[in-house]
């Protein structure tokens, strides 16, 4: 059992002592213990350190005030703590500092809680730029190895989904020119890709008209353009084949954030924060959002939100694991049919 602290009883310490304290009451020293989610330790949290007096403490805390940062190192030593939460702001560098002091000889971990802004939860970690160590608030995910595996994965994947899929390919679009008749085989639309950058998306054509302009409507339910060849395409997934094309061109990815049309993304980036940090990755042939029923029309603001708060949380989670598991699930949802995707 982890004896913890937390520096700071403010409103990221008070957070953190909230979800410390869910599980249960410690009748030893009134102590509060929860185990990490992500660490095999469970935390025993002790109480705060802060530097204010309890009256100008928002009261009851959610643990006991032990003292002032002045003696966070003499409280870590006797009480033997293992953990201390630093959770001050981002503009308290002095303090931090003089924490850290008081804490080089001991043996604590120490982990740093600052208040970040909802928007720039992306990606935050510790990255070395010009020989200088800088914290990233809001970057890919995608960089050093992690993008080797991820484009090696796609590739792969892409390759093995071109010869699979060949077969069925042709038929479609032999379906589609006798159904037809007249128009191209694929359609084509500018859309957002890596950094916002504009690509060209190609999937098998399910409509009698080809919109890429400044107005683009989704489809609806019974949406009168879209052909009955269309619709079962739609419906399936099949019309995204042509798309792993788009992935051995380096457009795409087999698993991302999916692609809007250029006059989708001109409407939402200004009503929904953080909506264009999705384009921090290459959008995606399928994704999480679209695996846990974020598909299909967007008609109100809270279906598109819902829709980008999956695509962050994808790229804040990303893991190979969770690339399988968003495959099997496409695979399965592919097979079963989506009514959600007309």
């Amino acid at each position: 059992m982890a004896k913890s602290i937390i520096v700071g009883a403010n409103t990221p310490g008070r957070a953190l002592a909230r979800v410390l304290n869910e599980p249960a009451r410690s009748r030893s020293h009134g102590g509060l213990w929860r185990r990490s989610r992500r660490s095999a330790h469970v935390h025993w949290l002790l109480g705060f350190i802060d530097d204010r007096a309890p009256p100008r403490v928002d009261q009851p805390l959610e643990a006991p005030l032990l003292g002032r940062l002045d003696e966070v190192g003499e409280i870590v030593r006797r009480e033997a703590i293992d953990t201390v939460f630093l959770a001050l702001p981002l503009g308290s560098s002095p303090r931090v500092e003089h924490v850290l002091m008081q804490l080089r000889d001991t043996t604590a971990s120490v982990h740093f809680l600052p208040q970040w802004p909802e928007s720039s939860e992306l990606q935050v970690r510790i990255e070395k730029i010009a020989g200088t160590r800088m914290l990233t608030l809001c970057g890919s995910p995608f960089t050093g190895v992690r993008a080797v595996l991820k484009r090696a994965a796609d590739l792969v994947l892409a390759l093995l989904a071109i010869m699979l899929f060949a077969p069925l390919m042709i038929m479609i679009a032999a379906a589609i020119r006798i159904t037809m008749p007249g128009g191209p085989i694929l359609f084509r639309q500018r859309r957002h890709g890596l950094n916002g950058k504009p690509i060209e998306v190609w999937k098998f054509r399910t409509m009698h008209v080809l919109e890429d302009g400044a107005t683009v409507t989704q489809a609806t339910r019974n949406d009168p353009r879209v052909t009955p060849l269309g619709a079962f395409l739609r419906r399936t997934s099949l019309d995204e084949l042509p798309q792993f094309f788009n992935v051995l061109q380096g457009r795409m990815s087999v698993i991302g954030p999916r692609p809007h049309a250029l006059a989708h993304n001109a409407f939402y980036r200004d009503r929904i924060d953080g909506y264009m940090l999705r384009h921090k990755a290459r959008p995606g042939i399928t994704g999480w959002a679209q695996v846990n029923g974020a598909r299909g029309e967007t008609d109100t603001l809270d279906k598109m939100e819902r829709r980008v708060a999956l695509d962050l949380h994808y790229l804040r989670e990303w893991s190979p694991a969770l690339d399988a598991r968003i495959l099997w699930r496409t695979v399965v949802q592919a097979f079963k049919g989506d009514d959600r995707a007309y």
